[in-house]
């Protein structure tokens, strides 16, 4: 069963422009996930779908490969145009963010392995514990709840569930004892689709509950789609403003 990674990059960036081409580390920060995604066992090849001939040039000058896109509203609509083009014979893909450049290879290998396991299945995605507060109530971090069987039953960035009869702190005091009995899980953005339901995901519409919290999962569950949850303890960070790029080269530093 072939998988291909697929990294959508746009150069344009509303919070930080260029992001994904910053270099003080000495590499570019789309590099990170690049070489992250290639130390993935699972995967077959990586493949950077890019927007502009600057992303494509810094690419093949660390010798790997760039597909250019047209315009698209989405990054799933952009990995979606490349695997119609280049990937007729890969049966999974997996859908990587530029900007998470610590994300764990084995995390990659996990969502692979997860839509292996379960046929029923059409993507799969990640998520970790919610460990403050803060993280619950903070709109930017989509919240998933999830069935016994490991399946989303929905996506918001809302807090979810709603406790009614204890306040958070209670509950987070005993989530802390016990990680079993922490109700909330913060979504990691990744997916690994199908191939063929990655295709026909990006030929829908956005549906009604889409459109209110902007987060594109919801289509698919909206059409029935079973999406698979793997659980991890942690999850990598995303670079959005100038603040976390400058943390991510003092981590690096230390390394």
């Amino acid at each position: 069963m072939r998988s291909v990674g697929i990294i959508p990059a746009r150069l344009a960036s509303s919070r930080l422009p260029g992001k994904l081409l910053l270099c003080e580390t000495g590499k570019p920060l789309l590099q990170y996930i690049w070489e992250s995604a290639n130390r993935a066992e699972s995967l077959s090849e990586v493949i950077v779908a890019a927007d502009d001939e600057k992303i494509r040039t810094v690419v093949e000058e660390f010798d790997g490969r760039c597909e250019l896109t047209g315009k698209h509203e989405s990054g799933t609509d952009r990995v979606a145009e490349v695997v119609a083009r280049c990937c007729e014979d890969a049966e999974i893909i997996v859908n990587l963010q530029g900007d998470e450049p610590e994300l764990s290879p084995k995390h990659i290998d996990l969502l692979v392995n997860s839509l292996k396991k379960n046929p029923q299945a059409q993507m799969a995605t990640l998520a970790s514990p919610c460990n403050t507060p803060q993280e619950l109530n903070d709109p930017a971090n989509v919240k998933v709840a999830m069935a016994e069987s490991g399946n989303a039953l929905y996506f918001s960035r809302s807090p979810i569930p709603f406790v009614r009869d204890r306040t958070v702190l209670e509950v987070f005091s005993v989530a802390k004892k016990s990680v079993a009995e922490n109700p909330w899980l913060i979504h990691v953005g990744i997916y690994a689709y199908r191939r063929d339901f990655l295709l026909e995901l990006t030929q829908k519409p956005a549906s009604p509950l889409e459109g209110l919290e902007k987060l594109e999962q919801l289509r698919a569950l909206e059409a029935g789609a079973t999406i698979k949850v793997e659980v991890v303890e942690s999850r990598a960070v995303g670079i959005d403003t100038q603040e976390d790029y400058a943390r991510f080269v003092e981590r690096q530093a230390t390394l």
